[in-house]
């Protein structure tokens, strides 16, 4: 059930290839397809599966016939489930569903043409850098880079310009670095080089592995440890203040 003619990726970046492929067609219809997807998966037909094939097409058919089949197979009777629930959830399941799939197959790969754990490890991180059909179909993928910016040791260079202008409750103007995007159009155009920035309580230079944070008032930015606040706590604060702007609204 792959489309065609026999296809065996062989090298990490085949197999990336193949995966990347594959994913766009299940995206595909579970987005811009999904109202033909929708239609396609009647509850009154027997048990079908959802394919993502390499040339970025997909399909809902039976399963192989075969067993064990040539590949892994998808989720079997996604069309039981379409009427029993409401279709973004449905949509989500079947996303979960096709993200486990794609795994499957690329590690299916991996296994059969003997990569070893360096092979292994690269693999999974290229796919991992990816947002999964499931962040893609429930929109939840600019959503979680924001609930990383809590987490300095991946700042970027463009990190600290980013969240000075974002307006995501999930950041609640901490400023905190948040992480660098590489697709969906997140990255800002103007950039910022933190090798010019200083600590305003110890003075000492950006350190990128290190937790930042920076005044809504004066909008000078301190070490964590300087000021004693923590990634955790300044989860929780809504405008962070400086101690030296602290004082001053205390003086009369």
């Amino acid at each position: 059930m792959d489309g065609g003619a026999p296809y065996n990726p062989r090298t990490v970046e085949e197999v990336f290839r193949d995966f990347k492929g594959r994913r766009a067609g299940l995206i595909k219809a579970l987005t811009t397809d999904v109202e033909e997807f929708y239609q396609q998966c009647d509850p009154e037909k027997e048990n079908l599966c959802l394919y993502g094939f390499p040339s970025e097409q997909w399909e809902v058919n039976l399963p192989a016939e075969e067993v064990p089949p040539e590949l892994p197979e998808p989720a079997l009777g996604i069309n039981f489930a379409r009427d029993g629930m409401q279709e973004k959830d449905w949509l989500s399941l079947v996303a979960v569903h096709s993200d486990v799939w794609l795994l499957s197959v690329a590690f299916y790969f991996g296994a059969r043409f003997g990569f070893d754990k360096t092979d292994r490890k690269r693999l999974f991180n290229m796919i991992n850098d990816l947002p999964t059909i499931f962040e893609v179909v429930t929109g939840t993928a600019k959503k979680q880079v924001k609930d990383k910016s809590s987490v300095s040791n991946h700042s970027s260079n463009k990190s600290k310009s980013n969240s000075k202008r974002s307006s995501e409750p999930q950041i609640k103007n901490t400023k905190v670095q948040s992480k660098d995007e590489e697709e969906e159009g997140l990255e800002e155009e103007d950039e910022e080089e933190h090798g010019e920035t200083l600590c305003g309580a110890c003075g000492e230079n950006y350190a990128s592995d290190e937790f930042w944070i920076c005044c809504d008032i004066c909008e000078k930015w301190f070490h964590g440890k300087c000021v004693k606040i923590t990634p955790a706590r300044a989860e929780h604060i809504k405008q962070y203040k400086c101690p030296s702007c602290s004082n001053k609204r205390i003086r009369p």
